[in-house]
């Protein structure tokens, strides 16, 4: 699933194809992963793309507000909105020629007014589409957490060190940083020499320093590098992306650690894999009791 580099990622690319233009219609196609389907024919129309911006692993199409003679909806003036999309496990957002043929699996079409059409494509439909004005937007995003680009060492060792919750657990806790996701937590864990299920409020402040720092580092260079493409992510040009070639944890179960040449491990923590060093990030007391008991058990076996 897309995570926070692969998002700015796309959004960059729209800002820079999409940016300024108006939708002048919309075309839907299968519409289960759309919150309000008849919002999108009826509010979108008219409206010009004034930014796009990442949010977490969200993306917001922030609308112009729009006039009777301007749109097709027939509603008269209205205030500002915008178009939330998450791309799921296989979205892809990007526009194209209107007179070039669709894809199977092209849900949304919107007609800009240069000729081209911004299209949505997903063949497993598990991301989410929606029309929102701007009171609906700002509840939708309340208790979402800091963005870790933007978040001081202050206010990130706090979100961590006060929480009895795994490390791991954390990271993906959307209400505590928002856009991370499983790959570069395993990543920036690794670097930062943390097991996955070390407790938040086992860390020292110095530990969730150099988390933050890494973290932002392995987030950046990303970014940079246009994401990480693991199997269906391509960017707004439908390009892959190449972080995936720097993975150090992620994916790399049974090879060897970079640092010491341990065979990294996959462990299930806080619901996800997770991929870890066994020796560069060592286990809290209780989870190498429990794997000692978990491999006494494969030998009487």
């Amino acid at each position: 699933m897309p995570e926070l580099p692969e998002v700015e990622t796309v959004a960059r690319g729209l800002r820079q194809a999409i940016l300024g233009r108006r939708v002048l219609s919309v075309t839907l196609g299968k519409t289960d992963f759309i919150d309000d389907p008849a919002a999108l024919e009826q509010h979108l129309p008219g409206r010009q793309i004034e930014a796009v911006e990442r949010y977490g692993k969200f993306m917001l199409l922030r609308l112009s507000a729009v006039t009777a003679s301007e749109g097709t909806s027939g509603n008269g003036d209205a205030a500002p909105a915008s178009l939330l999309v998450h791309l799921g496990m296989t979205g892809q957002l990007a526009p194209s020629p209107a007179a070039q043929p669709c894809g199977k699996h092209t849900h949304v079409c919107l007609l800009l007014d240069d000729g081209r059409e911004l299209r949505y494509t997903d063949p497993r439909r598990f991301g989410r589409m929606a029309y929102l004005a701007e009171a609906a937007l700002a509840e939708e995003l309340t208790g979402f957490g800091a963005d870790p680009l933007e978040v001081g060492v202050e206010e990130f060792a706090e979100r961590i060190r006060s929480r009895h919750a795994r490390i791991k657990a954390l990271l993906l806790d959307q209400s505590v940083l928002r856009g991370v996701g499983n790959i570069y937590a395993d990543e920036s864990l690794w670097c930062a020499r943390i097991h996955p299920a070390r407790l938040g409020a086992q860390l020292s402040k110095q530990q969730a320093e150099t988390l933050r720092k890494v973290l932002l580092d392995i987030l950046r260079k990303a970014i940079a590098m246009r994401g990480s493409s693991i199997s269906d992510f391509l960017d707004a040009n439908g390009e892959p992306g190449e972080y995936q070639r720097h993975h150090r944890a992620y994916g790399r179960e049974g090879k060897g650690c970079y640092r010491c040449r341990t065979a990294i491990r996959r462990a299930i923590v806080a619901g996800r894999s997770s991929y870890f060093c066994p020796k560069c990030q060592a286990a809290p007391r209780g989870e190498r009791r429990g794997t000692r008991r978990k491999r006494k058990e494969k030998r009487r076996k």
